[in-house]
């Protein structure tokens, strides 16, 4: 599919209802650098990245974009680009560097600044309280392995909500519990790199209790804004027919969606057939009234959407998307390729129609339990050319924008098959080329180019594609 296959600006625009929030997003650790300066304090990540092995090329988060020392270079250009919103995390151990008690008054001030000039700016803020960067102290207690950590979570997300409360529009607790849990404790692919695989399943439940007691520390603090948590949700589907495929697709559909939006949007966790409850053993004894907390009421649900993804059972060849499932071994399932789709530089299936089946799936198994939705991250990775013009040609990342873009509109619209979904807004992951964590600088998500030995940012055709977009809906909403 061409970008002119997706249609124009104006016809994507004129099917953004008004209110309708286009934003950009980023993380913490990911584009601050700066890991040791103004009191912050050391995270895991800093820790596992210091690893050999652990990241390709061996690439460093010290300086990243260096958005600490740059923020108002960053806001500028989210500034020209136009969007509604810019959806970004704080640094537990900027604010809070032991993981409880004392607080780094620096690291609140960098905080009261960003949001004070995002409001200048008439950005409005969507603040994630916890994107992976949890205090290596906390870390090394066992992280969230240890239901501890989620009583830290909530001292912390007090402070915060504190802090900023009055000024930020709209709360994400946690982001991709899924991702903390399976990359981090299951596959050791990310900081702690434990290799549990099933018995990393309290790490699940800590992060789903801490985000439902951080839900109770913003309320308690009066904050002025709305407040959801983002995961990460996939479509899973057998490779075939066969009974044992089945059961595999059903046991990674736990793992990677139900286990989470259950708890969230039911307040139980799925009961897996008997076949494969031993893989869940790990996940309980659950204490009283952890349910009914991680199940307070939400404003919205963020759905982080990258890929679909088709399990058959056996270890099988390791054909697996970089990224989405590393070294997936020694359990009973492996992942199948996609053959009818593109895929990112990522390998990850370009699937613009999958999302469509998630929301689908989302309104038919929680229907009004479910709150209005934002989708908190879409986007890809390409390979780009190493001479950089500006703007530097990325039509593949313009398409695939255009194309996942439009299917939430009309999955979510009169007549879609989603229709029942209250779709809100779309943040695009990310504003700029940032450290992707294992993957080191070596996937380049942003809209804008950062040179890694300069530090120079140079917007992508893409940026100026989503700004034509924010101007044509302002031109459609004034008619």
């Amino acid at each position: 599919m061409t970008v002119q296959d997706t249609g124009s600006v104006e016809d994507l625009a004129a099917r953004l209802r008004p209110g309708f929030t286009l934003g950009v997003a980023t993380a913490a650790f990911q584009i601050e650098g700066s890991l040791t300066a103004d009191g912050r304090g050391p995270a895991g990540w800093d820790a596992f990245a210091e690893k050999p092995g652990t990241i390709v090329d061996g690439g460093s988060p010290a300086i990243a974009c260096d958005h600490y020392n740059r923020a108002d270079e960053d806001i500028a250009l989210m500034q020209e680009l136009g969007v509604d919103s810019y959806r970004f995390s704080l640094s537990w151990p900027r604010i809070q560097p032991e993981g409880k008690g004392a607080v780094n008054p620096r690291g609140l001030e960098f905080y009261d600044r960003l949001i004070d000039k995002l409001l200048a700016a008439g950005i409005s803020p969507m603040v994630t309280v916890y994107h992976w960067d949890t205090p290596l102290p906390l870390e090394h207690a066992g992280g969230w392995l240890n239901r501890e950590t989620a009583h830290r979570f909530a001292e912390y997300s007090a402070i915060v909500a504190e802090r900023y409360g009055d000024r930020v529009d709209s709360w994400v607790t946690v982001n991709e519990p899924v991702s903390v849990t399976l990359q981090g404790y299951a596959l050791g692919a990310h900081s702690p790199g434990n290799q549990l695989l099933f018995d990393c399943l309290p790490a699940a439940h800590h992060q789903l209790l801490g985000h439902g007691l951080a839900v109770q520390a913003l309320r308690a603090a009066g904050v002025s804004g709305q407040i959801g948590i983002s995961n990460m949700h996939s479509p899973v589907r057998p490779a075939s027919n066969k009974l044992s495929d089945r059961l595999m697709s059903d046991a990674l559909d736990m793992i990677l969606n139900r286990i989470y939006a259950d708890a969230i949007l039911l307040g139980e966790y799925p009961k897996p057939p008997l076949a494969l409850s031993p893989l869940f053993r790990s996940l309980g004894p659950v204490q009283d009234d952890d349910l009914k907390t991680i199940s307070q009421p939400l404003d919205f649900y963020g759905l982080n959407y990258y890929y679909p993804l088709k399990v058959a059972s056996g270890s099988g060849p390791a054909e697996i998307p970089t990224g989405a499932a590393q070294e997936m071994v020694n359990v009973p399932f492996h992942l199948a390729v996609y053959d009818e789709y593109e895929t990112t530089g990522f390998g990850w299936p370009e699937a613009p129609d999958q999302l469509t089946t998630l929301l689908q799936e989302m309104q038919q198994r929680y229907g009004e339990a479910l709150p209005p939705v934002y989708i908190t991250e879409g986007g890809a990775s390409f390979p780009e050319p190493d001479h950089v013009t500006s703007p530097l040609q990325d039509t593949n990342r313009i398409t695939y924008l255009a194309e996942h873009l439009g299917h939430a509109l009309t999955a979510t619209g009169p007549g879609g098959d989603a229709e029942g979904i209250d779709l809100r807004g779309y943040y695009v992951w990310t504003l700029m080329d940032n450290f992707e964590w294992a993957a080191g600088y070596s996937q380049r998500f942003g809209l804008v180019h950062v040179d890694f030995d300069t530090l120079e940012r140079t917007p992508k055709e893409s940026f100026y594609w989503l700004r034509s977009l924010e101007r044509a809906r302002r031109r459609e909403q004034q008619l």
